[in-house]
């Protein structure tokens, strides 16, 4: 199971993610952001909210509720930027 040691903003909306495994991989929730809505996602619109996540056993985190698993910022962050051999 893979977890997320540490977490630190390094753009507007972007956090750098050291993960278990001793990869990193940068997750940018601009896209995520633009195409969905929701009340929990809201709060992040804002830059300096958005800063103030957390990590609890592994995950990332806000104080309204929200949470996204390692797994899937792993496969956003990480997987989703390796190059494939076509």
């Amino acid at each position: 199971m893979i977890k997320i040691l540490e977490a630190k903003p390094i753009a507007p909306y972007q956090i750098l993610l050291e993960f278990s495994d001793d990869t990193q991989g940068i997750w940018s929730a601009e896209k995520l952001l633009a195409e969905r809505k929701g009340t929990l996602l809201e709060p992040l619109r804002d830059a300096d909210y958005f800063e103030r996540f957390f990590l609890d056993a592994g995950a990332l985190c806000w104080a309204n509720g929200l949470e996204f698993s390692p797994e899937w910022l792993y496969e956003d962050a990480v997987q989703s930027k390796k190059p494939t051999m076509n």
